[in-house]
């Protein structure tokens, strides 16, 4: 057997490279060691192929690259495995590479290989040709292979090597730059690793080893360092007041809800004596002791507002035995004993003569906690937030306006005045301290009563005591809150009308339902106020968002002035018309006198009010009485008119809640017609229903985004509230919504008109106007109380 050589002529060792994969040869005696061929130097190899270069083959283009130089195909038959790899082209030059000796049988040798270069013309056209077009088609390789006398194989070959070799001198250049870019980050990880070894803690200037603390850690380190901030903060706010350094304040940690009752000893214990002032004794005895708020004064209240705080915390999330379900009514009521217990370091035992009334409630609200602490630590927003409970409110001083950006510490000291809508129910006044802290991942926003801090305090300060009362705020997905409202109130219950004493005994006039249950109606508002887009319930003609906007904060107001002006607010004084001995549904009056308000009509205002109970759920009055089919069954103004629904704006997910503009279209052509502005309010607690005719040129205006506040206005309408002797289970216990229905029990319902009877604001009021005023307002009850009888229950949604 003869072994073929391979094409660098290397003797018989390349007859294995034919070799089918899996077979062997069998041994054969291949004669003596000096018969055999002798194979050539290394040095001889590559002297005869030095300067060459292998073509590819002819499907990869991504193989050998090769400058100016292609491979000639030999013309050996096609059973040659490593011919029909090579596909070479004809070319001018051949290089004849060294060969080994014959072989002893005989056979003949293989053809070799033939190298041929381009010439230096050829190079240059292809090359120019290449920046024009890198990937030539057929016809353009045709073209070029006639100028230039090459075949069409040579112009493939050559474009493919020149593209791979293109792309090989770009992926070096992106190589190189990546490995400067991956040193220049090895040496700042270096040094960033450098510092962080020798880092050193801001504080105490020792070692700080991050690397090996846990997350949690962190956090407390962080979570320590605010809190001495907020330390250092109000000591130098205490030593600006007191005139010297106060002496450090121990750290004082929020207890849980399942604390001992003395977690407040460090807060409520005795304070040292301070220099400049008398002896001082406890926080307890604060807020009894019958002298002005002083500079001296602000440090303990400050320490006052942090108890209260941590007081609220506990009694919010605290269940039993603190808070315990009444069996016979299911309505969560609070174990006083408990509570002294727990704390025993209070606001000082209970005023004789005043009555304790203790609710919690808890619910989701449509606001983020930061918006809602914003709304509650502002005076302004606070009262347009609950127009229907507070009636007066006043910011004395700020205190502290608590860290940079948020209202984290801020404590100020103001005045309020709360209200049931009627005249029948005494408002309550108080003094008293408000501070928000964050805790955690909570909001708290206290109040505590301070009254007694006033010299010589007026009596009405001395009725109405608030224990630490607020809400505790948790953030929710969505822009959601749940907040948790507790009212912690002691009051003198004389005063009340015997028509509304169950419903203010039963906590509901003033407690934590009520506010919490007006939080999330208010709230909705202000998202339908925010939003862009919403339904118009079919009617042919709707406003464009901004008139919508103007025409919501106009119903605002309107509701606004409304329970302003049917309260038993010491603002204004109600003057009984009708009857005697003050019975419940004798009319009252008031007169007031408009002058440059630009919201009121000008000149003198009369004001009637009277109040009754209905054998009906609040509910289905309620429908009654803001359904416009059954409005001229008792309204004098739509007497003989057909009522029509022009405009609606939904304000919540309850079909209660929406502004509505009303056209009274009269029966006889020669009246004008008239439109009338309507807001209806409704919850678990209240439900209003507020109206007032309006100027149809100006509300014009206000639909097309105008300005509303020179719109005037005088609203009357009429004031929904349950009687207090229906089942309140659903209404108290925590951590439930109180149900749509309240089936059991009756309303009690107060009417409210104001009249403009003379235009000019000096004139004097007649006799006859009074009478006019009352026997309108004692007709429309008298309606009212037939139509509710005669329809049908199926007929109130």
């Amino acid at each position: 057997m003869a072994l073929q050589s391979n094409s660098f002529g290397l003797g018989g060792f390349a007859g294995f490279g034919n070799m089918m994969p899996g077979v062997m040869l069998p041994p054969r005696y291949m004669g003596p060691l000096s018969s055999m061929p002798q194979l050539p130097t290394t040095d001889s190899v590559y002297s005869n192929i030095s300067g060459l270069s292998l073509a590819p083959s002819s499907d990869a283009e991504d193989k050998a690259i090769v400058d100016g130089s292609q491979i000639e195909e030999s013309d050996q038959p096609a059973n040659k495995l490593k011919d029909d790899e090579s596909d070479s082209k004809s070319s001018s030059e051949n290089l004849e590479g060294a060969s080994g000796e014959d072989n002893e049988g005989g056979e003949v040798r293989p053809t070799k290989k033939r190298y041929h270069r381009h010439t230096c013309r050829q190079i240059q056209e292809m090359e120019r040709f290449f920046k024009e077009c890198p990937h030539p088609d057929e016809k353009q390789r045709q073209e070029l292979s006639r100028e230039l006398k090459l075949s069409p194989r040579q112009i493939k070959f050559w474009f493919q090597n020149k593209r791979t070799k293109l792309k090989v001198h770009h992926e070096r250049q992106d190589n190189g730059v990546l490995r400067a870019e991956n040193e220049k980050l090895k040496v700042e990880n270096y040094a960033l690793r450098d510092a962080v070894r020798n880092v050193s803690c801001p504080s105490c200037g020792g070692p700080a080893t991050l690397a090996e603390m846990s997350y949690d850690e962190q956090q407390l380190r962080i979570e320590n360092m605010r809190l001495r901030e907020e330390i250092d903060r109000i000591t130098a706010m205490a030593a600006k007041y007191i005139g010297r350094q106060m002496p450090p304040m121990p750290l004082s940690s929020v207890c849980s809800p399942t604390g001992s009752s003395g977690a407040l000893d460090g807060l409520h214990g005795s304070l040292p004596v301070l220099v400049g002032g008398p002896e001082l004794g406890p926080v307890p005895d604060l807020a009894v002791r019958p002298f002005a708020l002083s500079d001296v004064d602000k440090p303990l209240v400050m320490e006052l507002a942090v108890a209260s705080m941590e007081e609220l915390y506990q009694v919010a999330l605290a269940g039993e035995p603190l808070w315990v379900a009444d069996p016979s009514s299911g309505v969560e009521v609070i174990q006083h004993e408990a509570y002294l217990q727990r704390f025993p370091r209070g606001i000082g035992p209970t005023p004789a003569g005043l009555k304790s009334e203790t609710t919690r409630h808890t619910g989701l609200v449509i606001m983020n906690s930061s918006s809602l602490v914003e709304a509650l630590m502002d005076v302004n927003q606070w009262a347009e937030m609950f127009p229907s409970i507070v009636s007066r409110v006043q910011t004395i001083e700020v205190l502290s306006t608590g860290i940079a950006g948020t209202f984290d510490g801020a404590i100020q000291l103001m005045y309020a005045e709360f209200h049931v809508p009627s005249p029948l129910v005494p408002t309550r006044e108080n003094y008293f301290l408000r501070y928000s802290k964050r805790v955690e991942h909570l909001w708290v926003v206290v109040d505590v009563s301070v009254d007694s801090l006033r010299g010589n305090p007026p009596p009405s300060l001395l009725r109405c005591r608030r224990r630490p009362s607020g809400c505790v705020i948790e953030e929710m997905p969505s822009g959601y809150s749940k907040v948790t409202w507790v009212e912690h109130v002691e009051a003198d219950p004389q005063g009340v009308n015997s028509l509304y004493q169950t419903y203010v005994d039963n906590g509901m006039a003033f407690g934590a339902v009520r506010w919490l249950c007006t939080l999330q109606r208010q709230c909705e508002r202000v998202a339908t106020v925010l939003a862009n887009n919403m339904p118009s319930r079919d009617l042919t003609v709707f406003p464009n968002p901004e008139g919508r906007r103007s025409m919501l904060k106009l119903a605002e107001r309107m509701t606004n002035s409304f329970c302003g002006g049917v309260s038993a607010s010491t603002a204004h004084t109600w003057v009984t018309l009708a009857g005697s001995g003050g019975a419940a549904d004798d009319v009252r009056v008031l007169i007031r006198k408009s002058v440059d308000d630009p919201g009121r009509p000008p000149g003198i205002v009369l004001s009637a009010a009277t109040s009754l109970w209905l054998p009906l759920p609040p509910s289905k009055v309620f429908s009654f009485l803001r359904d416009e089919r059954y409005r001229t069954e008792w309204d004098i103004l739509s007497n003989s008119a057909v009522v029509e629904e022009v405009f609606h704006v939904a304000k919540g997910q309850d079909s209660g809640n929406c502004v509505s503009l009303l056209r009274m279209n009269p029966i006889d052509a020669s009246q004008s017609n008239m439109l009338i502005l309507q807001e209806c309010c409704t919850d678990e607690s209240c439900s209003l229903v507020v109206y007032a005719p309006v100027d149809i040129t100006a509300m014009s205006t206000v639909l097309k985004g105008g300005e509303p506040d020179t719109v005037a206005l005088l609203p009357s309408g009429f004031a929904i509230l349950p009687d207090g002797t229906h089942n309140r289970s659903s209404l108290s216990m925590v951590g439930t919504t109180p149900s749509k229905e309240m089936a059991t029990g009756g309303s009690l319902l107060t009417v409210t008109f104001q009249i403009l009877v003379n235009h000019v604001p000096t004139a004097r009021l007649s006799l006859n106007s009074v009478a006019t005023v009352n026997k309108l307002i004692s007709n429309t009850v008298v309606c009212i109380k037939d139509s509710l009888s005669k329809l049908p229950a199926d007929n109130l949604a």
